[in-house]
């Protein structure tokens, strides 16, 4: 976080909370910028947007007077660029399943777009590929090819040598981070994450951080699941929501102003967007859900178990001993899944079933039981839809009872099965004694 946020949102938590770096696991303190007065919000991302457009110039002046690119062009470029227009970004690593030219689909549409003269949208794309990715050098190549048609001029740019510098200036200036990856090949996605706590707003396919990150009214996202199997008619379902999204929702959004000249909704989405999304993804936040989840954990349990001379892992050890001399003699004497009709149940009522176990010797306790609801995917696998649970209902001689209420919460063709499972409260998880049994 203090690596990437500009100094302007520094200067403006500190005035709201007296704290230059703010703790970022304090939601609290990231709230505060709700108080910030919007006129004070839209002035801090223009002068990061005219930061990054100064940036955008000098870098172009230099690469082209190296490449021997004539000033007009440069200047043709160069006069395009407009501070006032919606800035979209997308850089990152050039690799194919980011589909960097998915928005290329429809060029005239896209024109029309970028030209609109009431309503103008630019892109900004940055990146490289590795040298051995022919088909991320042919993205580059692509948009090189787009940015030098005259009805993308200034309004398609794709900048070289991307490098940390660039990226620094790019977070913090754009007005939107886009990200169209492939389903479900997107690995983490952290330059978003870099964008959303300088304000910029989130675009993204629901995949990688998005998925975790995505709010209302605090970013745009493409659907999670994918209609066609066949990519390229995916492709032509994702530019079409894309450009669907950018008319219809986004450009006026952010064209969208007050009689003060102040665009209300859209500096909704920026303060939404510092305080919904940005506190969640944070180096310090991977750290203290380590520390919270699993490092004080493991140490207390480590604790225990070498306390009063490994008591604990004496008791454990004896219990694993005697569960797996046993566990085989468990015998399923009644199973019945109640009001049964042909094997249909219906959404939104309550069922009820039971399960009598004879479990010998063992206590109850140290069996549990549980009902597992699965569907069929296309791939031919099974997902996990909902498991619940069997409560110990009562138990006589050896034979056990173990009841549960269920409640179908979705219509279609589901499965379901009963296992059977050894447990004990000191257990980690339930992977650490791996003795199951399902009930045919």
């Amino acid at each position: 976080h203090p690596t990437w946020i500009a100094p302007e949102w520094e200067q403006s938590y500190e005035k709201l909370t007296g704290q230059r770096h703010i703790d970022q696991s304090d939601r609290d303190k990231w709230a505060t910028i709700y108080k910030l007065e919007d006129e004070k919000v839209l002035d801090v991302k223009m002068k990061l947007k005219k930061r990054l457009f100064d940036h955008i110039r000098k870098r172009l002046q230099s690469d082209m007077l190296e490449r021997h690119v004539s000033p007009r062009t440069l200047m043709n470029i160069s006069s395009h660029l407009d501070e006032k227009a919606l800035t979209i970004g997308f850089a990152r690593r050039f690799a194919t399943y980011k589909r960097a030219t998915l928005l290329f689909r429809d060029l005239d549409r896209l024109s029309k777009m970028v030209n609109n003269p009431e309503r103008p949208v630019q892109f900004i794309y940055a990146g490289k590929a590795h040298p051995n990715d022919g088909g991320g050098q042919e993205l580059i190549k692509r948009i090189n090819e787009v940015s030098q048609m005259p009805q993308f001029a200034g309004k398609v740019l794709f900048l070289e040598n991307y490098d940390m510098e660039l990226a620094r200036y790019l977070v913090r200036g754009v007005d939107i981070w886009m990200n169209t990856p492939t389903r479900p090949l997107e690995a983490s996605g952290t330059s978003g994450e870099k964008a959303v706590m300088n304000g910029t707003i989130h675009f993204s396919v629901l995949d990688g951080w998005w998925v975790e990150g995505y709010h209302a009214f605090a970013g745009w996202a493409l659907p999670k699941r994918r209609i066609y199997a066949n990519q390229d008619l995916q492709d032509d379902v994702d530019a079409e929501t894309i450009y669907n999204m950018l008319e219809y929702e986004i450009i006026p959004a952010y064209y969208s102003k007050d009689d003060d000249g102040i665009p209300r909704e859209w500096i909704s989405y920026i303060k939404n967007t510092m305080v919904k999304v940005a506190p969640e993804f944070t180096s310090q936040r991977m750290l203290r859900d380590y520390i919270e989840k699993y490092y004080t954990k493991l140490y207390e349990r480590s604790g225990l178990m070498l306390s009063d001379n490994f008591a604990l892992a004496r008791e454990l050890a004896d219990w694993k001993s005697y569960i797996a001399k046993v566990w085989d003699e468990i015998e399923i004497v009644k199973y019945d899944l109640s009001d049964a009709r042909n094997n249909v149940y219906r959404s939104g009522h309550p069922y009820t079933t039971e399960i009598v176990l004879d479990i010998k010797d063992i206590p109850p306790e140290y069996v549990g039981v549980e009902m597992v609801v699965t569907r069929q995917l296309k791939n031919g696998e099974y997902g996990l839809v909902a498991s619940r649970e069997f409560k110990y209902v009562s138990g006589k001689k050896g034979r056990a009872i173990y009841g549960v209420d269920f409640q179908p919460e979705m219509a279609g063709a589901f499965f379901y099965g009963i296992r059977i499972y050894a447990k004990h409260p000191a257990l980690p998880h339930r992977q650490d004694f791996c003795l199951l049994r399902w009930v045919d």
